[in-house]
């Protein structure tokens, strides 16, 4: 008896020490029919210091977390390794900053579809966690309640 609560509290406790990861607010931009790329954009907390690692999508061949930064008046794109998540404070993923770019897209997007999107979060434990979101595809014309925070 003693040792299946032993068993029980080692378990609980190891599952308590993953990433809980909430994602909110989440939109793809709708593409036109030649279009090869687009942004994906949301709201991403972490209960615990994590780091959002990777992402995947079954309507894109590669898909990418990237920063977008202005250098003068250049705006520069480019992938990023990882997003820090810090314990309980939400990261915008929007325009104007941190986003996941899909590329070589299987086809084109309409606003009103979805899009499956696999977030991957590892935690200080390095141990990695799959959050997968059904991401409604938005008009290109649309703008997100979660302005990026610069």
């Amino acid at each position: 008896m003693k040792k299946s609560f032993a068993t029980a509290l080692f378990l609980f406790s190891a599952a308590a020490a993953h990433a809980q990861v909430s994602v909110t607010a989440p939109w793809v931009r709708a593409t036109v029919a030649a279009q090869k790329s687009t942004g994906a954009f949301m709201h991403v907390q972490s209960a615990t210091p994590a780091r959002l690692v990777g992402v995947r999508s079954p309507a894109a061949a590669k898909v990418e977390l990237h920063k977008m930064t202005m250098t003068g008046d250049m705006m520069k794109m480019a992938p990023v390794a990882s997003i820090e998540l810090p314990a309980g404070k939400g990261v915008n993923l929007a325009s104007g900053g941190y986003h996941i770019m899909l590329t070589g897209l299987k086809r084109q997007l309409k606003a009103g579809e979805v899009v499956e999107l696999t977030l991957l979060v590892q935690g200080q434990d390095r141990k990695r966690e799959s959050v997968t979101v059904n991401v409604p595809v938005k008009a290109m014309t649309f703008v997100s309640e979660h302005p990026a925070k610069h």
